[in-house]
């Protein structure tokens, strides 16, 4: 068997052999041989991969503006910087997503991929630390417990702005087709028992109003997210940092990302709080129970298709059963269903893992950010695809809805001022005893003529506010 080679590198454990292709050097193997548990690696989240990348081009920026990094091994540190952000070498972030030490791992595989690619730049060998070195020149005036956290809430701002993006979309799903099943009249449901009237388009635009109030919730949520504590190095003290770096690197950063970033006011609050990512995951759960609760509906809306609901259809994706021939399941509401279950119980993860911080830093925001990110993408992922394979598709049953608002004793509601509720109380039951209208038993009763009875059960008054008589009849 082929033997690859390798280079030797040194830590505080002792010497390694690390293979001599890899960017990454002894800290990131020695976290890959310790943190074997998901099978996923950071780099499955590119914003993350992007987002360190940024962060250490602003520092080397920002260490040589203030004359502490010289400008050859500043170029090379930014030139590197940039090809990450542009997408190169990701592939080298490999420790896993969930690790001890604080996301010590993650900020070290970082270091160690830019300093060996600027090494490479400048003319020298992979591992030829004594020219640039991952702590020394690629960690200037930053811990891991200011670039950490600071990572993850870039990472995470994209994606609030990319899931934003995703519910507009939804809702404008929505949208077009409450505008199509406007004059699709129906029958409104409280505790799954007949209600009154409604259209069908009023129940579709009230999906589409939940999404867009969540939307600006979760604009609100980024607010909090664009504090950093960035230059706090350690605790928040700012130990090993230049006075002036915590401003500098934070408007360098914020004209590097495009995020509009602002240095926390108490760098040592800043380092051991997780308060935004806490509001944060709690706007995400909003928008999952939410978003589940209309696919609950819509699945109760399309059952059947004879021996259940059946108002409305769903667009047919897939065979529904191994043994049922023709048997189609409502399969895009489900797999959403599911998102949102997943959402619910990431967040209890990381209302456990801010709980559980102590002192001046939480240990556990690796947790905390690959229970958010994974809620930011799937729940991005869930609202396209219930737009592009289900809500686009919907069709009404517009002969079965209408028939069911007229043999509906439901409707008796709306005579409620014209007659009275204790005679609509016995014109309901009649209907119901009898298996007749409602309209049949008010006309036979000669509680209303015809000619105001029609005009009271019209679509446009049955499904919205009307004058009404003072007093009945």
């Amino acid at each position: 068997m082929e033997t690859l080679p390798v280079r030797i590198e040194h830590d505080l454990l002792g010497d390694r052999e690390v293979p001599a292709s890899a960017y990454y050097g002894v800290h990131t193997l020695r976290a890959c041989e310790n943190f074997p548990i998901t099978g996923i690696t950071i780099a499955a989240y590119p914003d993350l991969i992007r987002a360190l990348a940024q962060i250490k081009k602003a520092a080397a920026e920002a260490n040589r503006q203030l004359g502490l990094l010289d400008a050859r091994r500043c170029d090379a540190i930014v030139a590197a910087c940039r090809e990450i952000i542009d997408g190169r070498w990701h592939d080298q972030f490999v420790v896993d997503v969930i690790q001890g030490g604080a996301g010590t791992s993650t900020n070290m595989n970082a270091n160690e991929v830019i300093a060996n690619r600027a090494l490479e730049l400048l003319g020298h060998a992979r591992g030829e630390y004594a020219h640039l070195h991952p702590n020394e020149h690629v960690n200037m005036s930053q811990s891991t417990n200011d670039v950490y956290p600071t990572a993850l809430k870039l990472a995470t701002y994209v994606g609030i702005f990319r899931l934003v993006d995703a519910m507009a979309y939804l809702r404008k799903a929505f949208e077009r087709k409450a505008d199509e099943f406007a004059d699709v009249l129906k029958m409104g449901r409280t505790q799954l028992q007949d209600a009154v009237p409604m259209t069908l388009g009023q129940e579709f635009s009230t999906y589409a109003v939940m999404l867009g109030e969540d939307e600006e919730r979760l604009k609100e949520a980024a607010l909090l997210i664009r504090e950093i504590n960035l230059g706090a190095t350690a605790i928040g003290t700012g130990i090993n940092a230049h006075p002036e770096y915590a401003p500098l690197v934070c408007r360098r950063l914020a004209e590097i990302s495009g995020v509009p970033v602002v240095t926390s006011p108490n760098l040592i609050e800043a380092t051991q709080d997780c308060g935004s990512f806490v509001q944060l995951s709690g706007v995400l759960k909003r928008v999952a129970v939410k978003l589940s609760k209309v696919c609950n509906d819509l699945r109760l809306l399309s059952s059947g298709p004879r021996a259940g609901l059946g108002e409305i259809n769903l667009p047919a994706r897939q065979a529904g059963s191994s043994i049922m021939p023709g048997k189609v399941n409502p399969v895009i509401p489900e797999v959403v269903n599911q998102i949102a279950f997943e959402i619910i119980g990431n967040d209890l993860t990381v209302s456990f893992a801010a709980e559980a911080g102590q002192l001046q830093l939480n240990a556990f925001e690796p947790i905390i950010a690959h229970s958010l990110f994974k809620s930011v993408l799937h729940l991005s992922s869930g609202c396209r695809v219930l737009a592009d394979h289900c809500v686009a598709g919907i069709t009404a049953n517009r002969e079965l809805l209408r028939a069911s608002v007229e043999r509906s004793i439901g409707i008796v509601t709306a005579l409620n001022p014209y007659i009275g509720y204790a005679n609509a109380t016995e014109v309901a039951a009649e209907a119901f005893r009898s298996g007749r209208g409602v309209a049949e038993v008010v006309l036979d009763r000669g509680l209303m003529s015809a000619e105001r009875l029609a005009e009271v059960l019209r679509p446009e008054v049955l499904t919205r506010p009307q004058h009404i008589p003072a007093t009945g009849a």
